[in-house]
């Protein structure tokens, strides 16, 4: 064993967050270790936000392709090909130079990046390849891991990071879930030519979202091929014959060529040695803390997934920077989860900010509800039978606009504007008094004027 090293923060995990935290520090002068046992920028750079993107993408060009001869291209069916191998490829070279850019800032904010497991033997000590390495603040910021059900045949079914490997297409799908991930790998596959069913046990998707969402984007993605079936669990899954058979909770039968449970998410915290140390743990799996990021142990603090928070890059981001203010900063700072903006990459797009009508009325709001659907103006050439919907959810006496909520082509950019917006608690009239940019759809968020409900 070397001699031991110390540093004023070792961060476990180089993810969003823990980078974050590490750079901002060590511009704060402190001097600062990450260890990271897979891959520099966490599951959003790796196995998540960034490479799902763009498979999304990929995906929707084989719709722009078809739609081209609305606007006088000349596309020959038989000349276009989709090849699933060098999609693939192309991704992996993006990631690898993402990669490399996480690793440069790193370097350039004179971070130390230890490659290795870490195990923590007491609260100021982490073991790395049997090296000690001693700090005056230890932050865990491991992620979580994606969670497969116990069911006769769980080896047979794929995770989410899988999907991003795989060696060929199958011909038929079955996503098992009801989150953001399995409707966007739902419409990835069934973009891609791949008969793709989705099961979720509940009579709804999108739980969380809200309600009109939730039931627009169900018919949305129905017209685009996708077989939904709710209210049905899996309860096993049989590899015969190079297929796998899936027997459903309502008695029915699928065979199929891939399964992928996309049924949630747990912090990765396994043989990091927390609960020896006396680092509370929530009912949920995550590490308790308390809001400025503090666990039981004076410390050691944590941010990220694996304190059960919005499993949001942006967020682990933030709390990235109110962490390192407080450590090394001023010791001021809080982190803000109001009218969070967020977008799922089906397609349509979802985009949303703010309150759901359901969740305002459940505050006690009275509420004014504009809601607007049509067809965007893309698609009155191209012939598509796909539709767009935005909705404002109002406060009647106040007439701020609570939530902003929208599916259609570039929903999540749309909503990042109105997201300033609504942080900065515009009202209705505000809106109202806004010019549009014509022709968008866009400008229909400040051209509703009529409410529904």
């Amino acid at each position: 064993m070397s001699e031991q090293q110390s540093f004023d923060l070792i961060v476990i995990g180089a993810g969003s967050g823990g980078v974050r935290l590490a750079r901002m520090s060590a511009a704060k002068g402190a001097k600062v270790a990450v260890v990271e046992s897979r891959y520099l920028g966490g599951t959003c750079v790796n196995v998540g936000c960034v490479p799902k993107k763009l498979f999304v993408y990929g995906a929707h060009a084989g719709e722009d392709i078809e739609d081209a001869a609305g606007y006088g291209w000349h596309v020959p069916e038989d000349q276009v090909r989709f090849d699933w191998a060098r999609l693939v490829a192309n991704k992996n070279a993006e990631i690898d130079r993402l990669n490399g850019i996480y690793a440069r800032m790193l370097d350039n904010a004179g971070v130390t990046v230890i490659n290795g497991t870490a195990t923590l033997s007491d609260a100021n000590t982490v073991m790395v390849n049997d090296q000690a390495y001693t700090a005056k603040h230890i932050t865990v910021a491991t992620g979580s891991w994606p969670s497969i059900p116990d069911i006769p045949g769980k080896e047979c079914v794929l995770s989410s990071n899988e999907m991003f490997y795989l060696p060929q297409l199958p011909r038929q799908a079955v996503i098992w879930g009801g989150g953001y991930i399995a409707v966007e790998f739902a419409g990835i596959l069934a973009g891609l030519g791949v008969e793709t069913t989705l099961l979720y046990r509940g009579e709804l998707f999108l739980r969380g979202f809200d309600g009109d969402v939730r039931r627009f984007m169900a018919t949305e993605m129905e017209k685009k091929g996708v077989n939904l079936k709710f209210g049905v669990n899996i309860e096993s899954v049989e590899n015969i014959d190079t297929h796998y058979h899936v027997r459903l909770t309502d008695g029915t039968r699928l065979t199929t060529g891939l399964v992928m449970a996309a049924t949630g998410r747990k912090a990765l915290v396994e043989g990091l040695g927390l609960e020896a140390l006396g680092v509370e743990m929530t009912q949920s799996g995550h590490i308790a803390v308390d809001d400025h990021f503090q666990t039981s142990v004076p410390s050691i603090t944590a941010l990220g997934d694996v304190i059960g928070t919005p499993q949001l890059t942006p967020v682990a981001l933030g709390q990235g920077m109110v962490l390192s203010r407080r450590l090394f900063g001023d010791g001021q700072g809080d982190m803000d989860y109001s009218s969070i903006p967020t977008a799922v990459f089906c397609q349509p797009n979802i985009g949303t900010v703010g309150l759901t009508e359901e969740e305002a009325r459940e505050a006690g709001h009275s509420l004014r509800i504009y809601r607007s659907e049509f067809k965007p103006m893309k698609h009155t050439l191209s012939g598509r039978d796909e539709r767009a919907l935005m909705k404002l959810v109002v406060d009647d006496k106040s007439d701020q606009v609570l939530g902003a909520h929208m599916v259609g082509p570039e929903a999540g950019e749309i909503t990042q504007g109105l997201a300033v917006a609504i942080k900065a608690g515009a009202t209705k009239a505000q809106f109202d008094s806004t010019l549009g940019i014509h022709p968008t759809s866009a400008e229909e968020f400040v051209t509703m004027r009529e409410p529904v409900g």
